[in-house]
């Protein structure tokens, strides 16, 4: 049999949303799967039904051999026979018990010598070990959340869960933490399944990636693959960024780097901790289109390229350029007719250096902190 979670489940909510999801996540070799999708998608419930502490109405959950939940059987294992870590948004700290009491909630089964051992291990992989004898109340957000991923991880469980992660730090903090966070996954060792509507979360994390919206699966793939080729509009407007590629920083000065895509010279705005290896992405409605040698721009980035696609979507058309990489820009439909875009023209893309953003490569080395 695979070494796998397979799931397969249906949950309805009368007057909200009917959850029908299926998935399949490799338990070995380990990897992290990323359910993305907006706020009320019901990604979260999916992450509840895998934890036990919802029940599907009909289906079924298997983890590598053992059935976790079978509706025509009438099985539904408890939480703690799933032998889980869970970090979901609220943490769930105990507000009386220091730090190192709560990474210690629940290793009851362990001796005490045993049980403070993996306490001091747990903290100090997660760099928490200076703030053991505080309450959650003494802590920032970020060292709460730090606490939180540090409980899940200490019954070192056979499935991770962890219900929007990061959201909790500000955004330059997030992009270090980021690395630390997919570094961290890769040493444990623990299939992980991560719930986010962050993009730069899922492609700095993720291994697999589905995309959720009302309760739906709307495509499976890999990060980059979804970013990069959304099957439809629905999926466009949930990922929010159509340009998602490989690049390496090759300078960072003044404020400005420049980034190597497939051969092709970018000027990204320079980010604290990011690179050398990097996610290259780019919104769709941030490029624009002009015939070659018509117009003037400001833009830092312009680039020659070549239609090589037009799709419609809606009042908005999708075009796709290649210039020396595939390029997405979203532009109306009086702009295809102004500038007589059809398959094959040659124009040039552009656009400014903020809007170049650049996301840790998942697989890159964790950047280091002071």
């Amino acid at each position: 049999m695979a070494a796998e979670m397979t799931v397969d489940i249906r949950k309805c909510f009368p007057g909200r949303l009917t959850l029908d999801v299926q998935l399949v996540l490799p338990v070995a070799p380990p990897s992290v799967l990323i359910l993305f999708g907006p706020s009320g998608s019901g990604k979260t419930t999916i992450l509840r039904c895998l934890a036990g502490l919802e029940r599907p109405d009909h289906g079924h959950i298997h983890f590598n051999g053992e059935t976790w939940f079978d509706g025509r059987a009438g099985v539904h294992t408890t939480p703690q026979a799933r032998c889980l870590g869970c970090m979901f948004q609220d943490y769930a700290l105990f507000p009386g018990k220091t730090v190192a009491e709560n990474v210690a909630y629940g290793l009851a089964d362990l001796p005490a010598g045993e049980r403070a051992k993996r306490v001091k291990e747990t903290l100090e992989l997660l760099k928490v070990q200076s703030m053991e004898a505080l309450k959650p109340a003494q802590l920032s957000g970020g060292q709460q959340q730090r606490v939180a991923l540090a409980r899940a991880i200490a019954r070192r469980p056979h499935l991770l869960l962890l219900d929007e992660p990061l959201s909790a730090l500000d955004a330059p903090t997030r992009a270090r933490v980021q690395g630390e966070l997919r570094h961290l996954l890769k040493q444990l060792a623990i299939p992980s399944v991560v719930v986010t509507h962050d993009w730069g979360e899922a492609l700095a994390l993720g291994d697999r990636m589905v995309v959720i919206g009302d309760g739906q699966m709307l495509q499976a793939g890999t990060p980059q693959e979804i970013f990069n080729r959304p099957k439809d509009a629905e999926v466009v407007r949930i990922v929010g960024i159509e340009t998602a590629l490989e690049g390496r920083v090759r300078e960072s000065r003044d404020g400005l780097a420049t980034v190597d895509v497939a051969g092709v010279t970018l000027h990204a705005l320079a980010e604290v901790s990011v690179g050398p290896d990097v996610f290259v992405c780019i919104r769709a409605e941030d490029v624009v289109l002009a015939c070659d040698g018509g117009g003037t721009t400001s833009a830092r980035n312009q680039l020659r390229g070549r239609v090589t696609e037009i799709a419609s979507m809606g009042a908005l058309v999708r075009v796709s350029v290649d210039c020396g990489f595939p390029l997405s820009a979203v532009v109306t439909r009086a702009a295809v007719d102004d500038l007589g875009l059809a398959q094959g023209l040659s124009v040039t893309a552009s656009m400014k250096a903020g809007a170049v953003h650049l996301v840790p490569r998942r697989d890159a080395p964790a950047p280091t902190t002071a």
